[in-house]
């Protein structure tokens, strides 16, 4: 058994905080929770509660800094992309129309994946990203 108990954290990079912590908190209701200013040893950031107990750290960074191809999956760096978790379709439906309302990019169709609902779209970073339920619990 696990000693770990779960995500704590997924930290990611934008160009325009503003932007991307503005998407997260219309598209899943997110929340800032922390903010640290910008210092000379480190980039501005804010951490949003996802829920579940999981956090999005958001460092604002040039544009220069971001370095990958973040539409070839192997080229988007050492993480590929991260799921949130939703409880049901229902939800995931919901949550599918919210991110065309927060003007996520690519939204796609909900698809079976194996045991769970899944859904891939776009943040305004291009990065890309799933939101996924159990298929049982539709």
């Amino acid at each position: 058994m696990p000693i770990t108990c779960g995500f704590n954290h997924v930290a990611t990079l934008t160009t325009d905080m503003d932007l991307t912590v503005g998407f997260y908190e219309q598209a899943f209701d997110a929340e800032v929770v922390i903010e640290v200013p910008k210092a000379e040893d480190h980039p501005w950031m804010k951490i949003v509660d996802l829920g579940g107990g999981g956090m999005l750290n958001v460092f604002e960074v040039d544009a220069a800094d971001m370095i990958g191809e973040r539409r070839r999956q192997g080229g988007r760096g050492a993480i590929d992309h991260f799921a949130l978790a939703v409880p049901d379709r229902a939800t995931l439906e919901k949550v599918q129309q919210k991110l065309i309302d927060a003007g996520a990019q690519e939204v796609g169709e909900i698809q079976a994946l194996g045991p769970e609902w899944s859904l891939f779209f776009r943040d305004p970073d291009g990065m890309e990203l799933e939101v996924c339920c159990p298929v049982e619990a539709s």
